[in-house]
């Protein structure tokens, strides 16, 4: 296809479809590509929040069964076990083994029971250097209320020392710079975030309280049951999916969240925004999130003591780039579909186009052939759809452009008979003229010189007479022959045609009362003006009535009408005068005849036949033209059409403006 193919390609209407087609897919699926791709990011997020609150609730309860089992353990060993503030060795002995299969079986980092007076009565692990241990709030409550306690505790350096060094040390964890978190405080946290229970035995003057628990710094027996309970330790990219967290505060004491050097994070602290919405304000956090190095999407909830403090938070979150991925892919999927869907709209589009424009490009060469005179062109068959209506209007103009064509054809072969007959009138009426009309002058003059006589002899005055009467007669059909032949100078102006009708019927008015025809005019108001030469134009209007006369008998009725009408050719406005009669009416083989020079119906002497030619050719210099229509028995009706001008006409070639004469 050549470039000159294309861009007629591009500026045609099918050219134009094909754009629009195109066009509206391409914003179709603009608009699907970014509703579908937020509806299928928040659809992903959606479920990755709605899994992560779940993960949550599942890690709670984890979380929460290990306070009840530590408690379960010890209210069962507590029922049977032996309390003395002064036990025998062999008491010790037997409370010591019971204690330390209790803490084997429990899993429990410290247990220790406790006198009412507050004072160790055994513990595990190394021996205190006193008997006097710190004790936390939890037991002091319990020995006060003397009622169990299980729950989330904090415990200082010191009394984690107490109960055992090694815990101490193991509660120490230096804190890693972590972006986006608040680095403000220590460098390092010696506190532990503890697990505990506590409950009462014995009775009220020799029991105590029994108490136990686990210390959650560095601990991953909650974290990673949970990764492998919950998350079934999934990996995507060789990273968890699944990550849990217990926080002391916003610092990760244990996890499964993992640095960049394959170690824990702990030591790591959480955002500052988390820190704020969850440990400062106490409520749930289910956004995504900045955990350490990438982002997840995250859920967060506070962990509070046993007496109601916020002192951390339990944490579970799922990779972000995993459901990133998921989305891009559906993104990708969908995006694939719709470029695809996109293409066949193109395709389909360009067919359907085509067979839609086919019965357009067959009426465009239709149009051109109707252009080059062919009225009866090739559309093809036609269509059922609306496009049939347009075939089917073709159809009709070109046969009306195909009758107008005739008629035209028609009205100028009868124009160059007309004018061809005037031209033979003219060279005759020009001859005639000049060879009849000085013999005719001196016949006419010498007959009435001898009709001055008064001796002639009666017989001869009458013939005479008869020479004078019948030599006028011949005079004036030569004055006929040359108005007929001749373009007698128009002169025109501006006149009121009611006004001209009105004259015209008062003129006539005689002559209509002597043949006993009633003369009536019915004048349309408000008729717009008309630039014409008024005498020539009432003479016609004159040789109208005078037919009418004629045509009628006594007791008839003739009408003068005007009216405004419509160009049927062009349109424009225009405004007619009718002379209807009731008399005789027009026999039809007569009708085409009545405009021929000295065609006539009347008596011999009567007419010359030239009255209604010379009429014809004066409207047609106005630029109007004269219709008939006659019934015999009925009557008949001549209509006069001219231009109408409003200051503006146009007669005979020439232009008038508001101009009342004119040598044009």
């Amino acid at each position: 296809m050549s470039q000159g193919d294309v861009i007629s390609l591009f500026y045609s209407t099918r050219g134009r479809l094909i754009s629009s087609i195109v066009g509206v897919s391409l914003l179709v699926g603009i608009v699907c590509l970014l509703v579908g791709g937020q509806l299928i990011y928040r659809s992903v997020l959606t479920e990755a929040n709605n899994r992560v609150r779940m993960d949550l609730n599942a890690a709670r309860e984890m979380y929460g069964s290990r306070a009840k089992a530590i408690e379960l353990s010890l209210t069962a060993a507590g029922l049977n076990l032996p309390v003395s503030s002064s036990p025998t060795p062999n008491e010790s002995a037997l409370l010591k083994n019971t204690l330390d299969r209790l803490a084997r079986t429990a899993d429990l980092d410290f247990l220790a029971l406790v006198s009412l007076d507050g004072n160790v009565v055994m513990k595990i692990g190394p021996a205190l250097e006193s008997d006097q241990l710190p004790l936390n709030a939890a037991v002091s409550w319990v020995l006060e209320n003397r009622r169990t306690l299980s729950g989330t505790i904090v415990l200082d350096e010191k009394t984690l020392r107490a109960e055992n060094p090694d815990l101490s040390s193991r509660a120490q964890i230096n804190i890693i710079p972590t972006a986006r978190s608040n680095e403000k405080g220590d460098a390092a946290e010696s506190a532990g975030l503890c697990l505990i229970a506590a409950v009462p035995v014995g009775d009220s003057e020799t029991g105590g309280v029994l108490y136990g628990g686990v210390l959650l710094n560095r601990d991953r027996e909650i974290v990673d049951r949970v990764n492998e309970t919950v998350f079934r330790n999934e990996t995507y990219k060789k990273r968890n999916v699944g990550t849990t967290t217990i926080f002391l505060k916003d610092l990760r004491v244990s996890t499964t969240v993992m640095t960049g050097q394959g170690t824990r994070a702990i030591g790591t602290r959480a955002s500052d925004e988390v820190r704020r919405a969850v440990l400062d304000s106490g409520g749930k956090w289910t956004d995504r999130a900045f955990v350490v190095n990438d982002w997840y999407i995250t859920a967060y909830e506070p962990i509070e003591d046993v007496f109601g403090r916020r002192v951390g938070m339990l944490y579970v979150g799922v990779l972000e780039s995993r459901y990133a991925d998921v989305r891009r892919r559906a993104l990708l999927v969908f995006t694939a579909i719709t470029l695809a869907g996109m293409v066949v709209a193109v395709l389909l589009g360009g067919y359907l186009s085509g067979r839609i424009m086919r019965p357009i490009n067959q009426l465009i060469k239709a149009s051109v052939s109707v252009s080059k005179g062919d009225f009866s062109p090739d559309i093809g068959p036609v269509s059922p759809t609306d496009l049939g209506q347009l075939q089917s209007g073709f159809l009709e103009m070109a046969e009306a452009l195909r009758r107008r064509e005739q008629a035209q054809k028609e009205e100028s072969e009868y124009r160059l008979v007309q004018s061809e007959k005037q031209a033979t009138v003219g060279r005759l009426a020009a001859g005639v003229a000049h060879e009849i009309n000085n013999p005719l002058t001196a016949v006419l003059t010498f007959t009435y010189l001898l009709l001055r006589r008064s001796d002639l002899d009666p017989e001869v005055r009458n013939d005479l007479e008869m020479i004078a009467s019948q030599t006028d007669r011949v005079r004036n059909i030569v004055k006929g022959l040359l108005d007929y032949s001749r373009q007698t100078r128009i002169e025109p102006a501006m006149t009121d045609l009611n006004d001209l009708l009105d004259e015209t019927a008062g003129l006539m008015e005689n002559q209509a009362l002597v043949k006993g025809v009633a003369l009536e005019t019915d004048l349309a108001d408000g008729l717009p003006g008309v630039v014409l030469d008024r005498s020539q134009m009432q003479s016609v209007l004159v040789n109208l009535v005078i037919n009418a006369l004629d045509a009628s008998h006594e007791g008839g009725r003739i009408v003068i009408k005007s009216r405004s009408a419509v160009n049927d050719q062009t349109g424009e406005k225009a405004v007619e005068v009718a002379v209807e009669d009731t008399g005789l009416g027009i026999p039809p083989e007569n009708l085409e005849r009545l405009f021929d020079p000295f065609f006539t119906t009347k008596e011999v002497g009567r007419g010359t036949g030239l009255g209604l030619a010379v009429s014809a050719g004066i409207v047609a210099r106005h630029g109007g033209n004269i219709q008939v229509r006659s019934q015999l028995g009925v009557g008949s009706s001549f209509i006069v059409r001219l231009p109408a001008s409003a200051g503006i006409g146009r007669i005979d070639g020439c232009r008038y403006e508001g101009i009342q004469n004119s040598d044009c």
